[in-house]
């Protein structure tokens, strides 16, 4: 492998404790492209169903006869304290390797780099947390003891717009939890597990077989990471689509599921509210990575009074994005992640229009960038509340602007929706704004502002179900409860 400073490099695969070539019943490597130039960074490892099945059995034997269960909190937040340390020491690499894997621009930086760094350190602190506590049960005869185990072995299916964050995020809570874990990045940001792998494996003392990381493509093997009996939860983001097929392969064993998926989160704007504040966040929260976000607030709900000044503030901001090469430290918004993406974002842009909409600015490939996966940022308005850009997941930057009359209108079209992950509302009346927020069916929305911080990060309806981070809640999201009854 190459120089320990760099993580750009053509890895093997991490099982067990160690790299692993892939094997020739595999496809042996597949290209990892680089959305802002189409070229090839890295030869990624494409192991075969019997690595990932010796991942998996790697895992089991290393929480059914291994140290890591049966270990202190002490130790696992130490463990886990190490790696937080080391990815803030090799916080210039991963920004690196952001920037060529996935388009991370400087304005994008922290969340993709320092935030999961952070996330380990916070999880550390989480590992230390009472797995014991007392609780009153009603018709105990004596004490009942409330007591948070370890659910075994953790199946980690992680996307590509969010790569390393959600790595890092989701090993260390089942890690802190006392889980080990097969983790599967995707196919268009391999790299970014299998740089946790090395810095897991160079710079921290867990032992083989708690963290194993596998970069297959094909189905049967990524789907044997959601059947296979030895696996005991399936934690994954992504797609609704592929979340429901997730949910289909793991029930036939009852596997505890954490599902993250799809989104189509309404941001409401009063009359009386802060326009220029609205306006700049509803801007930000679509525009940046590039619309890739779940959580994006890809529907702007405007009362009809103030519609036209709320557009206008849209467009001028939408048009000051600077667009291009993520390594310019000025771009504020890079590439999608593959042509793929930019096919399906532009074919849901064309729709919509057909479908009535009306394009006020942006709508395709920006002008001078002729090479890289790029969009441009996009507004819609006369869109309605049925139309398909308005209820499907576009995951890109692309912003529907629609109308409403009255409060219970906004409720009505917010909620028209198959999704519920995220959401906003504007206004000066804040009594009001709250009022309408708790009427909204979503996981996380905000009153004059951004998303609650570190909160508990779900969803309702087909946006998924578990939580995420949230303190000691998305630790708990990786253990089983278990009720203890003693004498009086």
């Amino acid at each position: 492998m190459a120089d320990s400073r760099s993580l750009i490099d053509t890895y093997p695969v991490y099982i067990d404790g160690q790299w692993v070539e892939p094997d020739g019943a595999g496809k042996g490597r597949y290209d990892d492209i680089c959305p802002a130039t189409e070229a090839v960074i890295a030869a990624a490892p494409d192991p075969s169903h019997a690595q990932v099945d010796s991942a998996i059995a790697a895992a089991r034997v290393a929480f059914d006869s291994g140290p890591w269960a049966g270990a202190e909190p002490q130790q696992r937040a130490a463990f886990l304290n190490q790696l937080g340390e080391a990815l803030l020491a090799h916080a210039d690499e991963f920004f690196a390797l952001a920037q060529l894997e996935w388009g991370c621009t400087a304005n994008e930086r922290v969340i993709h780099v320092e935030g999961p760094a952070f996330a380990a350190l916070n999880a550390a602190e989480l590992a230390t947390h009472p797995v014991e506590e007392q609780i009153d049960a009603y018709g105990a005869a004596g004490t009942t003891l409330l007591r948070y185990e370890p659910l075994g072995v953790v199946s980690i299916l992680t996307p590509w717009n969010f790569p390393h964050t959600l790595n890092v995020m989701k090993v260390c809570a089942a890690l802190a939890a006392g889980n080990t874990v097969v983790l599967k990045p995707s196919p268009l940001a391999p790299l970014a597990g299998l740089a946790l792998a090395r810095i897991i494996h160079e710079h921290t003392e867990v032992p083989p077989g708690v963290v194993n990381v596998v970069t297959p493509t094909d189905i049967e093997s990524s789907k044997l990471l959601t059947v296979d009996p030895r696996i005991d939860m399936v934690s994954f983001t992504g797609s609704s689509l592929v979340g429901r097929e997730v949910m289909a392969a793991a029930g036939g064993t009852m596997k505890r599921l954490l599902l993250e998926c799809g989104g189509k989160s309404a941001n409401i704007i009063f009359p009386g509210a802060d326009l220029d504040a609205a306006a700049k966040a509803a801007a930000s929260g679509i525009f940046f990575n590039s619309g890739q976000v779940c959580s994006a607030g890809s529907r702007i709900l405007v009362h009809e009074s103030i519609h036209d000044e709320v557009v206008d503030r849209l467009v001028a901001l939408a048009r000051a994005v600077k667009v291009g090469d993520p390594t310019d430290p000025d771009v504020q918004m890079g590439p999608l992640i593959s042509a793929a993406q930019c096919k399906r974002v532009q074919a849901h842009v064309d729709r919509a229009l057909d479908d009535g909409a009306k394009l006020v600015t942006g709508g395709g490939r920006p002008a001078g960038l002729d090479g890289g996966f790029y969009f441009e940022p996009t507004i819609l308005t006369e869109v309605t509340p049925d139309a398909t850009i308005a209820q499907e997941e576009v995951f890109g930057p692309v912003l529907s602007v629609l109308r409403y009359s009255d409060d219970d209108d906004a409720v009505r079209i917010a909620n028209n929706s198959q999704y519920g992950l995220s959401g906003a509302v504007w206004g000066g009346d804040v009594d009001r704004a709250l009022a309408v927020a708790r009427r909204v069916r979503t996981g996380q929305i905000a009153v004059n502002g951004f998303g609650p911080g570190g909160a508990p990060f779900g969803g309702f309806k087909q946006s998924g179900f578990g939580r995420e981070s949230g303190g000691i809640i998305g630790i708990r999201q990786y253990m089983e409860p278990k009720a203890m009854g003693l004498p009086a």
